[in-house]
């Protein structure tokens, strides 16, 4: 990895309190990303479910001063913690890569009043934004309404497929998040909707793409895989109480996985993140 691309993206980017490690970490694999998707300078970009930008600042370094990367997220600017999303995009425009930056919040691609000329980017970006989603339906509309955007698709989303006994919890803790969102009728979880890379595949191609290339690519190293445990350990209670309308043979069998998860963690030297799969369609 190239370490200026690094240290030039992480000198935009806005960070809170000692959390300048976890950024490092985090931009290190979205520069690994970017560069398997080989991101060309002066490229348009369309980033969806862009976040507090942590893909976004690295397609802007990448794109360059002729390129552009509009990027589009459903929440709001004041979602997140430690720093909002307003916030975090507010300083990231404000730094060098700004000019080649525009970020629209509270954008729902899916509705009538988004759209844009065919082919009008080079390229589609959706970085680890899939899960967030309410339902298969709901991504495969979005995989057939951008296919006349852009030449070229680019996603990336956790690999469901455990390669070790680390990331057991890791995969354990999102499939407990998983099960209670198919009670939920509206939610501010990161889950909402697990995509195995075959349903990624499947949905993709149904919707009119070819996958080209995809790869496995090890994140181990992300911070992500300890954070969904320790959510699901501190919130599984309040969880369960708020579905009522869950059967509670479900309910026994997510408190079953629950003391599963509590066990893994527990007898694991450390927790691994699941690795990230990710496919170049076009």
């Amino acid at each position: 990895m190239n370490n200026d691309i690094l240290e030039n993206v992480l000198s935009c980017m806005l960070l809170s309190d000692g959390a300048s490690n976890i950024q490092r970490v985090q931009t290190e694999h979205r520069i690994k990303l970017a560069e398997l998707w080989d991101i060309k300078a002066g490229s348009r970009v369309l980033e969806i479910g862009c976040g507090q930008g942590d893909t976004t600042a690295v397609l802007a370094y990448l794109v360059g001063d002729n390129g552009l990367v509009h990027g589009i997220d459903i929440a709001s600017p004041d979602y997140g913690s430690p720093i909002t999303l307003g916030d975090a995009i507010s300083h990231l425009k404000q730094s060098k890569l700004g000019k080649q930056i525009d970020i629209r919040f509270e954008v729902d691609v899916l509705s009538p009043d988004v759209d844009f000329p065919d082919h009008y980017f080079d390229t589609i970006v959706l970085s680890h934004c899939s899960w967030y989603l309410k339902s298969f339906e709901e991504l495969s509309r979005i995989l057939e309404k951008v296919k006349r955007w852009g030449k070229s698709l680019c996603l990336a989303e956790w690999d469901t497929r455990i390669k070790t006994m680390e990331q057991f919890p890791h995969f354990l803790a999102v499939s407990i998040q998983a099960q209670y969102e198919c009670f939920k009728e509206s939610s501010f979880s990161n889950i909402r909707t697990l995509f195995t890379p075959e349903d990624l595949k499947e949905l993709a191609v149904n919707a009119g793409w070819k996958i080209v290339k995809e790869q496995s690519i090890n994140s181990t190293d992300l911070q992500d895989g300890g954070w969904e445990v320790d959510f699901t350990l501190s919130e599984y209670v309040s969880e369960l109480n708020e579905l009522p309308h869950a059967p509670e043979k479900l309910k026994a069998y997510i408190q079953s996985e629950v003391k599963l998860l509590k066990d893994a963690s527990a007898n694991c030297s450390s927790i691994q993140s699941l690795s990230t799969y990710t496919f170049i369609a076009e």
